[in-house]
């Protein structure tokens, strides 16, 4: 095995600044063949993404988290993209149902620490089941978004999935977001129409006023503590520090190394 940390993909991320989301979506495919999925919680960008991966015929999985209290809405999205697009959604779930965890916890999102614990177990535990089968998880962050993903780099490391993550996207602005779902009738979940900039589970999402911040409608309740469910690792403080470890021949290959093995 060989550690790979941020800093060695600076020089990646820099020649890839140009290259389209479809360009780089191959160079996903091709670098890392069946050792790649998407991570998407069908949201536009994600919806996008997804649209994107079936167009170019690339065969890669998608993993949807299923935290047991998504909307309704957002699962029939899933569905229509998985038959549409033809498409493999995997679907994850928690251990627990919510009337589960609540019984043995409580109610657990109604503070800051309550809400961090439980996106731990509806969200992040449940893609950790994957952990280990794929080297490389495709997401749908944007810089246009802002906050922490407002520097996303297009190729980064993930040290809780011990992969590398790839943000096609990342320099898709919100205008070219929308031509692309407009010029390809992308399949959208419909809460987006109705307020909803951005969904997550139905315990803690609402729609948001025009004047207000795109994610104001995530954790309401807890007002500025809770902006993010830290299944992204940009979302996270200090998310693209430390290092992963890959096999030394994916390594070589991402920073374009020969290495010679003879003895």
């Amino acid at each position: 095995m060989a550690r790979l940390t941020q800093a060695d993909l600076n020089e990646l991320n820099q020649s890839f600044e140009q290259d389209s989301p479809a360009d780089l979506l191959r160079w996903v495919k091709e670098m890392f063949g069946d050792r790649a999925a998407m991570l998407s919680a069908m949201q536009r960008a994600g919806c996008v993404v997804c649209h994107m991966i079936g167009r170019e015929r690339l065969g890669m999985p998608i993993l949807f988290v299923d935290t047991g209290v998504n909307f309704q809405e957002t699962l029939d999205t899933r569905d229509r993209v998985a038959k549409e697009y033809g498409l493999n959604v995997i679907t994850l779930s928690p251990l627990k149902t919510m009337e589960e965890q609540t019984k043995e916890l409580g109610i657990l999102y109604l503070t800051p620490e309550g809400q961090k614990q439980c996106c731990s177990l509806r969200k992040i535990e449940p893609l950790l089941q994957a952990k280990g089968r794929y080297d490389c998880l495709v997401g749908s962050l944007r810089r246009a978004e802002g906050g922490r993903r407002g520097t996303i780099p297009i190729v980064s490391i993930d040290v809780q999935m011990n992969c590398v993550r790839v943000n096609p996207l990342a320099n898709f602005t919100d205008e070219d977001l929308d031509a692309y779902l407009a010029e390809h009738d992308v399949i959208v979940n419909p809460l987006h129409s109705q307020g909803y900039t951005t969904i997550g589970c139905n315990r803690c999402t609402t729609p948001v006023l025009p004047n207000e911040p795109k994610r104001a409608g995530r954790w309401r309740h807890l007002g500025m503590w809770s902006a993010y469910c830290e299944i992204n690792p940009s979302d996270r403080a200090g998310g693209l520090v430390k290092s992963i470890d890959l096999s030394q021949d994916l390594v070589d290959r991402l920073l374009g190394r020969k290495t010679d093995y003879a003895i």
